[in-house]
C-alpha cells in the first residue's frame, strides 16, 4: 500500500474503542520519538481511506501518563493525515452534563505535569497560538452529526486534562467545577497541541461516563468499572456517529490548522 498517495483521515481510539474500519491493514511504524502505541491500522469508511489507532494499546496496557503521544502524532503526520477525530471517555464537573452525553469541548485547561509537549524542544523557537487550540471545521461537522443521530450533546465546553492515573481528589474535583470546567480527562493533553504543531486539524469527541468525585452526595460518583462499562455499552453508538463524521469530511478542505505554524515562529 502507497502510504503518501491522498490526505487522510484518522481516528484516535479511546477506552474500548478499537477498530471498526473496511479492508483492515495493519503496518508498524518507527518514528524519531519511538514506537507509536500499537501498531497502525489503514481501512476504508465509503470512499475515504482512514487511520485507527488505539491509543492505550491494543490490549489497554498504557496508564494516561505513559502513553507515547509524540510517537502516536507523527505516525499519523508521516502517513500524511490531515485530520484528526479522537475518541475519549471523560468525566463530568457540571450536574447539567449526564453520563451518557456527548461533550465537544472548544477549551482546554492544562493540568498535567511533565508531559513532552513540542516537536520543537531543539529549535526551531516555536510558539503554538492556543486561542482555539480544536478544529472549527471538525467541530461544526460533528456537532451537524451528532443532531442528525438524536444524541443528547453538549458544544462550547472547556475540558480540564489532568495527569493520572489516579483520579480527583474532591477538593481538586470541586475547584475545577467552581473555576467554571465542564468535564475531565487524562488524555487530551498534549494529544491536541501535538497535531497543531503538525499542522493537522484535531478535534476531540468525548462521551461522559461518570460524574467526578466532587459531585459526590449529588450524584452517584466515579468508580473504574463503572465508567468503562458505560463507555462499553455506548461504543456502537461511538462508532456509528464517528463514521458519519468521516463521511461528511471533505479531505480537500483547508483548516486553519493546516498552516498552524506561519502564526507561531518568527
Amino acid at each position: 500500500m502507497d502510504t503518501k498517495t491522498s490526505p487522510k483521515i484518522a481516528v484516535i481510539g479511546g477506552t474500548g474503542f478499537y477498530s471498526f474500519l473496511d479492508n483492515p491493514k495493519t503496518i508498524s511504524i518507527d518514528t524519531p520519538y519511538g514506537k507509536p502505541s500499537t501498531d497502525i491500522v489503514i481501512g476504508q469508511v465509503n470512499q475515504s481511506e482512514v487511520v485507527f489507532i488505539a491509543r492505550h494499546g491494543k490490549d489497554h496496557s498504557l496508564m494516561p501518563h505513559k502513553i507515547p503521544y509524540l510517537a502516536n502524532i507523527w505516525a499519523l503526520h508521516s502517513l500524511n493525515v490531515k485530520f484528526i477525530l479522537a475518541g475519549a471517555a471523560a468525566g463530568s464537573l457540571q450536574g447539567e452534563i449526564k453520563p451518557g452525553d456527548f461533550v465537544i469541548p472548544n477549551q482546554f485547561v492544562d493540568r498535567t505535569r511533565s508531559r513532552n509537549d513540542t516537536f520543537y524542544e531543539a529549535g526551531p523557537v516555536t510558539h503554538m497560538p492556543g486561542t482555539d487550540p480544536f478544529c472549527d471545521y471538525l467541530m461544526q461537522l460533528a456537532q451537524e452529526n451528532l443532531k442528525s443521530h438524536n444524541l443528547s450533546f453538549h458544544q462550547d465546553k472547556t475540558a480540564v486534562i489532568i495527569q493520572g492515573p489516579r483520579f480527583s481528589t474532591v477538593a481538586e474535583s470541586q475547584w475545577f467545577s467552581k473555576m467554571g470546567w465542564d468535564i475531565i480527562n487524562m488524555t487530551l493533553y498534549p494529544e491536541c497541541i501535538l497535531a497543531r504543531e503538525l499542522e493537522i486539524s484535531y478535534l476531540p469527541v468525548c462521551l461522559i461516563t461518570d460524574y467526578d468525585s466532587g459531585l459526590q452526595g449529588q450524584f452517584e460518583t466515579v468508580t473504574v468499572s463503572k465508567a468503562v462499562d458505560l463507555f462499553k455499552r455506548n461504543v456502537e453508538t461511538m462508532k456509528s456517529l464517528f463514521l458519519s463524521i468521516i463521511s461528511s469530511i471533505n479531505i480537500n478542505y483547508t483548516t486553519t490548522s493546516h498552516s498552524a505554524l506561519s502564526l507561531a515562529r518568527f
